[in-house]
């Protein structure tokens, strides 16, 4: 499952850096923090593997 947007593969980074511990949980805020309880490692990395060029800042409502 590829990011939507850029903001969306950042996020998952962060909690990916945490599941593998290279991060402090503690540091996580937001999307970041909600990803890191609800995800595997497996499918964080897919998304924060995601390439960012053409993809928005954050995904439009629309």
């Amino acid at each position: 499952m590829p990011a939507k947007s850029q903001a969306q593969q950042k996020a998952a980074g962060a909690a990916l850096s945490a599941k593998r511990g290279d991060t402090k949980v503690g540091q996580l805020k937001g999307a970041s923090k909600s990803m890191y309880k609800s995800m595997s490692e497996k499918e964080l990395d897919e998304l924060a593997s995601t390439k960012r060029k053409g993809k928005p800042e954050h995904k439009s409502d629309s």
